[in-house]
């Protein structure tokens, strides 16, 4: 008779079933091999059972292909094997939503990096790294992202992660612009949706990826002089009353309070929407320098509200800064006044 042993194992707190035959471990997360309906997140005492029973009936587990599988599976397969996988371990839906996102970022990187359909045995550290280490990501949504890539490919490509070191981006410039009009009267003639991207990252100095991505009619007040933003949207994680000039308010025709206002559904456009929207503007223009991005857009409005105010704190609170600090990176270049001594407290 065959040696096997069938035992209960746990990973993450997730059941799963162990079998030991011929020197080799199998890990098991439901029924499929034995045509068992049974998922070991929901009894694993059962389905442990049900592969005794099926050992004394004469099956065996399988040898992992796992090696000539990385031959022929991409990664795209892969992370689709692996959000498989966590649902049959009965992982939270959250989880399930970003992995699936996941899958997204990575169908466009692979666009973006020309290496279509990338096979396992193709990926090497240095692609997870360009993956997640972008100019836009700082290295708490690195950390983030990689948290959740990871346990979906560890199983196929493991250690590979463990070579992964995360980098802090380098700063971009973000260089103000001087001809902020006719910029504006280039980009509403080429796009309306950058056009009012750009013009609310000026005016109201909001963030255009996310916070402004991201807006529903419900984030507006009634007459649409202000917007409410949540702290859960934007980086300083504070809620914030953000004013909202006229030229913006005449643009705006409230729609329904659950409908963003770019899609007009309820789902906002996808993340690099902007970003592609303002690369394609940059390549057939010529009045875009270096160094001059999206947040251009919002430097220039900062250093508006500074020449006209003379206060940091004002700029502080129109930027949603947690520190002034912060605003006054904003203001490099400026001739912003030093003390003197008789602007020292007087005795």
């Amino acid at each position: 008779m065959l040696k096997i042993k069938v035992t209960i194992g746990k990973a993450n707190s997730k059941p799963f079933i162990n079998i030991y035959h011929n020197k080799k471990r199998y890990r098991y997360w439901n029924g499929k091999s034995i045509n068992v309906k049974i998922k070991s997140v929901e009894n694993p005492k059962l389905l442990k059972a049900a592969f005794e029973l099926k050992i004394k009936e004469g099956w065996i587990p399988q040898p992992n292909k796992k090696n000539e599988d990385k031959k022929t599976t991409t990664v795209i397969q892969g992370l689709n094997q692996g959000i498989e996988m966590k649902i049959a371990q009965g992982c939270s839906e959250r989880f399930i939503k970003d992995a699936k996102r996941i899958v997204t970022l990575w169908e466009r990187f692979e666009i973006n990096q020309n290496i279509r359909n990338l096979n396992l045995n193709e990926i090497k550290p240095s692609h997870i790294r360009n993956f997640l280490v972008r100019s836009n990501w700082g290295l708490k949504t690195q950390r983030t992202v990689k948290s959740t890539l990871s346990p979906l490919l560890i199983d196929k490509i493991p250690n590979i992660f463990d070579k992964i070191k995360l980098k802090k981006p380098n700063s971009t410039l973000n260089k103000p612009f001087e001809n902020i009009n006719d910029i504006l009267k280039s980009i509403e003639l080429y796009n309306k949706h950058l056009y009012l991207c750009c013009l609310m990252t000026y005016g109201c100095l909001l963030r255009p990826h996310r916070e402004i991505r991201e807006l529903t009619w419900n984030d507006f007040s009634d007459n649409l002089t202000q917007i409410n933003l949540s702290g859960k949207r934007n980086k300083s994680a504070r809620n914030r009353i953000v004013p909202v000039p006229n030229y913006i308010r005449k643009l705006l025709v409230k729609g329904e309070p659950h409908l963003n206002i770019f899609s007009d559904k309820s789902e906002p456009f996808n993340e690099d929407y902007f970003k592609t929207l303002w690369s394609r503007f940059k390549r057939q223009s010529t009045n875009i320098d270096t160094g001059q991005t999206l947040y251009s857009f919002r430097h220039t409005g900062a250093i508006d509200i500074f020449k006209r105010t003379g206060s940091i704190t004002k700029l502080q609170k129109a930027m949603g800064h947690s520190s002034i600090n912060v605003s006054l990176t904003y203001l490099r270049g400026l001739e912003v006044t030093e003390l003197t001594v008789d602007d020292m407290p007087l005795l």
